[in-house]
């Protein structure tokens, strides 16, 4: 693989008990990209970010990430190392304030709470929660979790984050907006690797696209490339994609 990648994955296999959720799976993901992860359900894409962030260990295969093989390393360390995630389902802890969340972000680069807050408070002006620190995060919309969710991550001071479908549920306004938000993180020189869903906003946003099915690598390349493949029409997208 090139040395221009930030992460390899190299034949990751992921298996619980007889069922195998990532077969032999490989992919680079170069620095500043934003690489989308798409597929159908079941395809095994949140098993593979598990995998990354070290949530989940992986059965076979390996994972560097600048360099260090983070195999088994675990995901405090690879926290540390400049992985951040953010999930599927908002976890945003209701009883603290929403100051207080993304604190707990940046716990994970510096043990000053002066330094933390001063990343919390940064973050939250990045992603348009400035005015809403110091109200408990139960008070949140279901949007605004979602950028509380991405406020976190990015205190932990990532270079490369993991987006869980970000953008599920927003309406058209609210994707937009996401879309923006997602592009000025890359501008922070942060790698973004995104699962998403919505092909309308993650094809047109992203650099590249690596479709899973079953488990495996389905395609790999140019969003304009893959959406034209037959494999995946077939897979995933349907035929309504297929060209005429």
């Amino acid at each position: 693989m090139s040395c221009d990648n930030i992460l390899e994955i190299r034949n990751v296999t992921k298996r619980f008990g007889g069922l195998t959720a990532n077969a032999d799976v490989t992919i680079g993901v170069k620095r500043g990209e934003i690489l989308g992860l798409i597929g159908p359900n079941g395809a095994g894409k949140s098993t593979l970010f598990s995998m990354i962030a070290g949530a989940l260990p992986a059965t076979s295969g390996s994972l560097s990430f600048a360099g260090i093989d983070i195999t088994a390393k675990p995901g405090t360390l690879r926290c540390k190392l400049g992985i951040a995630r953010t999930f599927q389902v908002p976890r945003s802890f209701d009883s603290m304030t929403v100051l207080e969340n993304v604190m707990v972000g940046g716990f994970m680069r510096t043990p000053s709470s002066q330094a933390a807050r001063r990343a919390a408070e940064e973050m939250l002006d990045f992603v348009g929660l400035g005015g809403r620190a110091d109200i408990p995060a139960i008070e949140l919309t279901p949007p605004e979790k979602r950028r509380l969710e991405m406020a976190r991550a990015l205190a932990t001071g990532p270079k490369l984050i993991l987006l869980d479908e970000v953008m599920a549920g927003l309406t058209p306004s609210e994707a937009k907006a996401g879309v923006e938000l997602v592009r000025k993180v890359r501008d922070l020189g942060v790698t973004i690797i995104m699962v998403e869903h919505v092909m309308e906003i993650v094809m047109p946003l992203v650099d590249r696209a690596v479709v899973l099915h079953l488990g495996r690598v389905l395609a790999d390349g140019k969003p304009a490339e893959v959406v034209r493949d037959d494999r995946v029409i077939s897979a995933y997208l349907g035929e309504r994609h297929r060209a005429t």
